[in-house]
């Protein structure tokens, strides 16, 4: 297994740019090793949001979709916040919300898409953490999935 970084370049797949906030907080905040990253949407590379909900806009793949790009937008505060994905140690956890219809039930399946992207950058020890996936009666801007997360550095 290489670098998180090499590991990131050998998905072939591109960072979006780093969202800016759209309200009151802060995106990204070291406490200590930890870094917790703020709830983040999919923020595509054209800055555009992927939108709808799961079950009446979007089908569970796509959903399973929007959450990898969650992660990708996630990453992509990483590294503009430490420079490098080589400093994050561990994942600690994620918390993935999906904005699904009444009678969808499969939001962890739905937030595999982020935890998968995140095993294969820090590999099965370090890139899966405890995980809550949860259903939302909406999300901001109709977006399908959000995900905040908590890492762990190198000392």
């Amino acid at each position: 297994m290489g670098s998180p970084t090499e590991n990131f370049k050998a998905l072939g797949l591109s960072l979006p740019p780093a969202p800016t906030p759209l309200g009151v907080y802060k995106p990204f905040l070291i406490d200590g090793k930890h870094v917790y990253v703020s709830g983040h949407g999919p923020v595509q590379d054209d800055k555009s949001l992927i939108i709808g909900r799961i079950g009446a806009d979007l089908d569970i793949e796509q959903g399973k979709l929007a959450a990898r790009q969650v992660g990708l937008t996630i990453l992509s505060t990483l590294v503009a916040n430490l420079g490098s994905l080589d400093k994050i140690k561990r994942v600690i956890k994620v918390l993935g919300m999906v904005n699904g219809t009444p009678d969808f039930a499969r939001h962890p399946y739905v937030i595999n898409g982020c935890s998968e992207l995140f095993a294969k950058i820090w590999g099965e020890d370090n890139g899966i953490g405890v995980r809550s996936a949860v259903g939302m009666g909406s999300l901001p801007d109709n977006i399908p999935v959000e995900i905040e997360a908590l890492f762990e550095l190198h000392d």
